[in-house]
Parts: C-alpha cells; structure tokens; sequence
C-alpha cells in the first residue's frame, strides 16, 4: 500500500528543528541575551511558508479531505482538532512577527509578548505534531483505501511542483544557518 503520512512526518522533522530554534532563542531574550529580532521575522517566513501554505496546505486539501471523504466526521473529529490548532498557530505567529517588527524599528521590545506567543506556538505545535504524528497519521494509513492513495500523492506532488524548485531546500538552509 503506498504511504500518504510519511511525507507529513518528514517535513514535520524540519518543522520540530525550527520549534526548537523558536524555543532556544526565546530563553536567550528572557534573559536579555538575543537582539537578532531577525531571527524572528525568518522564523515567522518558515512558519507561514513552509509549514503552513506548503505543509498545513498538503494536511488540510488532501489527507483531511481524504479521510473526510472516506467518511470521518468534518466536525468534532480530529480534523476539526487539527484545523483548530493551525488557526490557532497562526495567532501566536501574529503576534510574534509583531513583536520582531516592533523591535526591528527600535521601538521598546515586547519581550513578555514575544515570549507569551513563542512558548505558546511552541508548546502548541509540538502537541499537535505528536498528535499527529501518532495518532491521526497512523489512523489514516489504517482507513484509507488504496484507491485514494495514488490521488492524494499525486496531490501532495502538485503541491510541491506549485511551490517552485528550490522552495522546501531553501528552509531546509534557513534553519541550518540558524542551528550553526
């Protein structure tokens, strides 16, 4: 049977390094030890980008899609948990570009704000990324026939050509230069 979650696992790996940057450099500025508000602006660019139009997009066009067309509840299910959590993520990112933004123009730093949104995406998006990784993925691969399968790697191919060659390397580059 082809697998339609590894791919999600996989690029849920760079997006854990990522959290982990996230994480790491908002205990720096908690004690005063971080002014490359850069940092953040390139974390909120990776976030949006890669793990929201690229990734969450993939997630929410054609597996959620699938598994609701192979009969899962749109509603009080774990989709409409999952989609939660992305509106969710998108908040906490909000308010950390703002913060990054703020400080880049020299204004006061915010950094209670700043540390409230990161450890708040943090903490969300490493929950909802064990959840699935661990639970949906694994329940999807286990529901799905094999007739949508072809379908949605097809898609997930799609996808990938629309966001131009180069896009998944690019961030792959970012968080190494940030984890150097």
């Amino acid at each position: 049977m082809i697998d339609v979650t590894q791919v999600m696992v996989d690029e849920h790996k760079l997006i854990l390094r990522m959290i982990d940057l996230v994480e790491k450099n908002t205990e720096l500025a908690i004690k005063g030890k971080f002014s490359d508000w850069n940092f953040y602006l390139d974390a909120v660019d990776f976030i949006r980008n890669f793990a929201d139009r690229f990734h969450h997009a993939k997630e929410e066009d054609i597996l959620f899609k699938a598994l609701v067309d192979n009969g899962m509840p749109r509603n009080n299910s774990p989709v409409a948990a999952m989609l939660m959590a992305h509106d969710q993520g998108r908040a906490f990112v909000r308010n950390m570009e703002m913060v990054a933004q703020q400080a880049i123009a020299g204004e006061s730093v915010q950094v209670e704000v700043l540390v409230d949104n990161a450890r708040g995406y943090v903490e969300l998006l490493r929950d909802h990324i064990d959840k699935e990784d661990n639970i949906l993925y694994p329940l999807a691969e286990r529901v799905l026939p094999e007739a949508m399968r072809p379908d949605m790697t097809a898609g997930y191919a799609r996808a990938e050509a629309a966001a131009g060659e180069g896009f998944a390397e690019r961030y792959v580059t970012m968080v190494e230069k940030y984890e150097g």
